[in-house]
């Protein structure tokens, strides 16, 4: 392994051969090329052609030849599998489609500090079937809550925080509360992310890494802690009309 190649992260075809080996001693260049040809892996290529595998790259064959090896599971299912994963899912398991992991919760089952990092649910990407398996909406009440901007994809895709407000207000509904209901969560969360950026901006426009991780820092913790007193209000304004 050469110096420079670790230096970047990358690495050559032969390389990724050495870091397989040891695990699957039947692997070949031949054989990672075949992958890479089957759009398993898709690896950088230098100016010169040459083939340069990131550490995920590395993750990707070793994963694809640990199902070929363990599972005997054809290209296409792994295909699928790699899908899955790709779109922060978890793979189909039998006749099972992909599963959506289990978010981030704190103890008394709110979001907690974590789950408002970057990418931890933003990333995921769901198809509208996928959502709508996950979320127990059916097809009409979904297109009734992007209609009120309650759910909105991003791109072509659903991303978690769509699935966990989806999921949310299909609770909601069993109640009767009906989306037209919902429109003052909207308003209230809008005013709650405007008064949030209000207070990160000045971070945000610091150009150094530090006042970046302040910024990110100081967005996570007031969308957990504005989650937190809305959750209060609305227990104590409850338990206040309840005591009449």
């Amino acid at each position: 392994m050469t110096a420079v190649a670790a230096s970047r992260g990358l690495f050559g075809i032969g390389d990724v051969l050495a870091s397989l080996r040891p695990d699957f001693p039947d692997v070949t260049i031949s054989k990672i090329r075949f992958l890479e040809s089957e759009g398993l892996v898709t690896p950088q290529r230098t100016s010169s052609g040459y083939r340069k595998f990131s550490h995920a790259d590395i993750e990707r064959l070793r994963y694809v030849l640990a199902c070929q090896r363990d599972q005997y599971l054809p290209l296409k299912v792994i295909r699928d599998h790699l899908d899955a994963i790709d779109r922060g899912l978890e793979p189909a398991s039998g006749s099972d489609g992909p599963r959506v992991p289990r978010a981030l919760v704190s103890a008394d089952g709110l979001p907690s500090a974590d789950s408002f990092r970057s990418g931890s649910s933003s990333d995921m990407r769901l198809s509208r079937k996928e959502l709508l398996a996950s979320s127990g909406l059916d097809d009409a009440l979904l297109t009734e809550l992007e209609g009120y901007g309650l759910v909105t994809k991003r791109g072509a895709h659903y991303d978690g925080d769509a699935l966990a407000i989806a999921t949310t207000i299909a609770e909601m509904a069993a109640f009767g509360i009906e989306p037209r209901h919902l429109r003052t969560f909207k308003i209230a969360a809008d005013r709650e992310v405007g008064l949030v950026e209000q207070v990160v901006t000045p971070l945000l426009r610091q150009r150094d890494p530090e006042g970046q991780q302040r910024a990110d820092d100081a967005i996570r913790q007031l969308a957990a802690l504005s989650v937190r007193l809305h959750s209060s209000l609305v227990k104590s304004g409850l338990a206040h009309e309840l005591k009449r």
